[in-house]
């Protein structure tokens, strides 16, 4: 019995032959594959690889966001003042203009309950919570006076991604996708890995193209066997049937193109679908850790149920940018607390409860991480960020927390380009607020660019009559911790 198909339904069925997620995406205003990509007819790809400003010192980054905001002040920012003065108010000097209270008021000033100790060359210190981050004490260098504005985890959080505190600009993954292309053409520009058992907070706003065209977006590269979703091909479809179906796509596609050479979206679309065949092979191994020795997955502690789940996220992140993707964005995940639920990094309560189990969950990882880049050569040419939306105030909250502290916090570079064993800037002696050398979300954002070759004033996209740029009308690059 013949059965009719209508051209879409046959279209819509062959593509599932070929990666069913490139259908979504392959549309004006999709995912991935969201623009016109090259054929032999000359139409442009906007993910071929273009040459940045001048030469760059990175070929990849890797951004990694402790989602919550830890308290750096518990971390790496040690204050022998506030242990002094705990249990008393805050001096009323150290308050002078700033708005101190997001959620629950000014408690009394909490020291940390944390030893204390300084590592390497550098004498940077660390607290008891970070054994073996501390040990590449001299690899680091720290921005002790980060600032951003906004008090509130989501707007804070895209301002950290993406320059605003409303959603509709672009992260700075995709900027850098945008002005440099794909160096891998069978992987995505830009890639985004997370933890736990549900997307991060926010979502895919944190990274979205914005007003850039879609191709640019973040392709989110999910836990499991699996990273994208509907990749996988039907089981009753085989390689062979794919390659004739998209071949059949091709010739009726060039068919109707030649009648009209204006249109370039059969050409895109069919450029989508030959790159989603390829990605069904190179996406999986890419994130595959079956080949890799039982020493480096103890490294990332992929041996211990503690460390398990943010070892796996950063040993696929190596694999990526020794790949060639050029900037991986890792969101570390909640953490399972007992007599709780899953958390972030957001200690209002609990603090002590709550940072050791994130601690305990990103310490061993992080320093397998920037052990194996040294180790294969990638340290010199990768940039590692660890970055949070905002800090954690010296004084108290619910009894045993701290509250939101966009004022001073510390964050961290490690690799390519920079100077090592540096500490850069400070807050106050009791670490409430930046005093010397702030540095904000778009001047990080600056720096970062500059090291891949960026020059953030020249890297300019047009939009209604605007020239849009990455810092919006800020930003400038903290020379000073540049190598």
């Amino acid at each position: 019995m013949l059965i009719k198909t209508s051209r879409r339904e046959w279209l819509r069925n062959a593509a599932y032959g070929v990666g069913g997620f490139a259908v979504g995406g392959m549309m004006p205003g999709g995912g991935w594959f969201g623009a016109p990509l090259a054929n032999a007819a000359g139409f442009v790809d906007p993910l071929a690889r273009k040459e940045p400003h001048f030469p760059a010192k990175v070929k990849s980054v890797i951004w990694l966001h402790m989602d919550g905001a830890p308290s750096t002040l518990d971390l790496f920012d040690y204050k022998p003042e506030l242990e002094r003065l705990a249990g008393q108010d805050i001096p009323a000097s150290f308050l002078e203009g700033i708005k101190t209270s997001t959620q629950g008021g000014v408690g009394k000033l909490f020291a940390s309950k944390r030893t204390w100790k300084q590592y390497g060359a550098s004498g940077a210190w660390f607290s008891d919570w970070l054994p073996n981050i501390a040990q590449h004490a001299d690899k680091l260098t720290f921005i002790k006076s980060s600032v951003t504005i906004g008090a509130t985890h989501d707007i804070s959080i895209l301002k950290l991604n993406t320059g605003d505190v409303n959603p509709g600009r672009p992260s700075l993954g995709a900027w850098v996708a945008y002005a440099l292309g794909a160096a891998n053409p069978d992987l995505p520009p830009y890639v985004v890995l997370y933890g736990g058992k549900r997307e991060p907070r926010a979502g895919s706003v944190n990274w979205s193209s914005g007003f850039l065209p879609a191709v640019y977006q973040g392709t989110a590269f999910r836990p499991g066997a699996q990273p994208i979703l509907y990749q996988a091909p039907p089981e009753l479809i085989g390689l062979q049937q794919q390659r004739e179906s998209l071949d059949l796509l091709k010739t009726l596609n060039d068919l109707r193109a030649s009648a009209r050479p204006e249109d370039s979206e059969l050409a895109a679309r069919t450029n989508s679908y030959d790159l989603a065949y390829r990605m069904e092979a190179t996406a999986p191994e890419a994130v595959d850790l079956s080949k890799e020795t039982a020493a480096t997955k103890a490294l990332y502690g992929l041996d211990e149920e503690a460390t398990q789940d943010m070892g796996t996220v950063l040993l696929r992140a190596r694999r990526l940018v020794e790949r060639n993707v050029r900037f991986v964005h890792v969101v570390s995940g909640p953490v399972e607390q007992a007599g709780d639920d899953d958390r972030s990094w957001d200690a209002h309560r609990q603090l002590e409860q709550n940072h050791s189990a994130h601690t305990r969950a990103i310490d061993k990882p992080i320093a397998g991480l920037l052990a194996d880049l040294e180790a294969r050569g990638l340290l010199d040419q990768t940039l590692v960020v660890w970055t949070s939306e905002f800090g954690r105030t010296p004084y108290g909250q619910s009894g045993d927390g701290r509250d939101h502290n966009p004022w001073g916090y510390t964050q961290w570079l490690a690799g390519a380009g920079i100077k090592h064993g540096l500490s850069y800037g400070r807050t106050d002696e009791l670490g409430l607020k930046t005093v010397e050398n702030p540095v904000d979300t778009y001047d990080l954002h600056a720096t970062v660019l500059q090291l891949l070759g960026l020059d953030h004033l020249k890297t300019i996209y047009h939009r209604a009559g605007r020239a849009e740029r990455p810092t919006v009308v800020y930003g400038k690059i903290v020379d000073d911790i540049l190598a």
